[in-house]
C-alpha cells in the first residue's frame, strides 16, 4: 500500500475519525477532510495525514479538497452526513430537512463529483459511502433522516451502475447502532436526556472503531471483489424497534 492516498470526510470526529485512523495504520496517507480545522489538524498530526477544511455541501469547498489531492486517489470514504431533529412530519422543520439532504445526498454528490476523475485514475480504486440502517427502514420520527439516507444508498447504487466496467469499486456501509456521543446530541440539539434515552439499557452498541474496521476490511480485499452493502448491527438490535435493553431493578 507504499504510497496509496485516502480521503475521509466527516474526519473531525467519530466513524470519520476512527476510520481516518484505520486507514493510516493500514498504511495510506489519508487526507482528513471536514469543517472543523482544528480537529482535522490535530487528527492529520497524530496519523501523518493532510488536513484539508471542508464543507461538503459547498462546492467551492471541495474543489479546493480536489485540488489538495491531485491527480489520483485510491480510496474515498465519504462518511460526512448528520441527523437534524427528530419531530414527527406534522411538526417538522423543512429547513432540518434541507440540511440532512444537503449533506447526506448533495454532499455525497459533490465529492465524488469532484475526486472521481483521481479516483478512475489510480486504476484501482473504491468509494465507501457511509449510509445508515436508516436507508432501509423507516421509523416515528426520523422522516428527514431516513428519507436522506435512503437517498444515500440510491446514489450509492446508482453510481455502481454508470461506474460499471471501469476500475473502481462502488459500497455503502450501513450502521445501525453506533454510540457516538457527537451524532446523537447534536440531533437533539445538545439533550443529555433524549440522548441517554437512545442507548439506555443497551450494554454493548456498536462503537466508531468497528465501522472504521469494516471499512478497513472492505478496502483490504482483492480488487475484483466488491460489497455492495454492508449493514451492521449491534447483536442487541435486531431491527430499528427492536432492541434488547436490560435495566437494573
Amino acid at each position: 500500500m507504499a504510497n496509496r492516498t485516502a480521503v475521509v470526510t466527516g474526519a473531525s470526529s467519530g466513524i470519520g475519525a476512527a476510520t481516518a485512523r484505520r486507514l493510516a495504520a493500514d498504511g495510506f496517507h489519508v487526507v482528513c477532510a471536514a469543517r472543523r480545522e482544528d480537529r482535522i489538524a490535530a487528527l492529520a498530526e497524530e496519523i501523518k495525514g493532510t488536513p484539508v477544511r471542508c464543507d461538503v455541501t459547498d462546492p467551492d469547498s471541495v474543489n479546493e479538497l480536489a485540488r489538495v489531492v491531485g491527480d489520483r486517489l485510491d480510496v474515498l470514504v465519504n462518511n460526512a452526513g448528520g441527523a437534524v431533529g427528530s419531530d414527527p412530519v406534522a411538526t417538522a422543520d423543512p429547513e432540518h430537512w434541507r440540511q440532512m439532504y444537503d449533506v447526506n445526498v448533495v454532499g455525497v454528490l459533490n465529492v465524488t463529483k469532484a475526486l472521481l476523475p483521481a479516483i478512475l485514475a489510480s486504476g484501482d480504486g473504491i468509494i465507501v459511502n457511509v449510509g445508515s440502517t436508516a436507508g432501509r427502514i423507516a421509523y416515528e420520527g426520523g422522516a428527514g433522516y431516513t428519507a436522506a439516507k435512503h437517498g444515500t444508498q440510491v446514489v450509492t447504487e446508482t453510481l455502481r451502475l454508470e461506474l460499471c466496467g471501469e476500475p473502481v469499486r462502488v459500497t455503502e456501509i450501513a450502521p445501525g447502532m453506533v454510540k457516538t456521543e457527537e451524532f446523537t446530541l447534536k440531533r437533539f440539539g445538545g439533550d443529555r436526556e433524549k440522548y441517554d434515552a437512545v442507548y439506555a439499557g443497551v450494554a454493548e452498541p456498536l462503537v466508531a472503531d468497528d465501522i472504521a474496521d469494516a471499512i478497513g476490511w472492505v478496502v483490504s480485499l482483492p480488487s475484483h471483489v466488491n460489497i455492495d452493502e454492508l449493514v451492521i448491527r449491534p447483536r442487541a438490535q435486531a431491527a430499528q424497534h427492536k432492541v434488547h435493553r436490560v435495566f437494573d431493578k
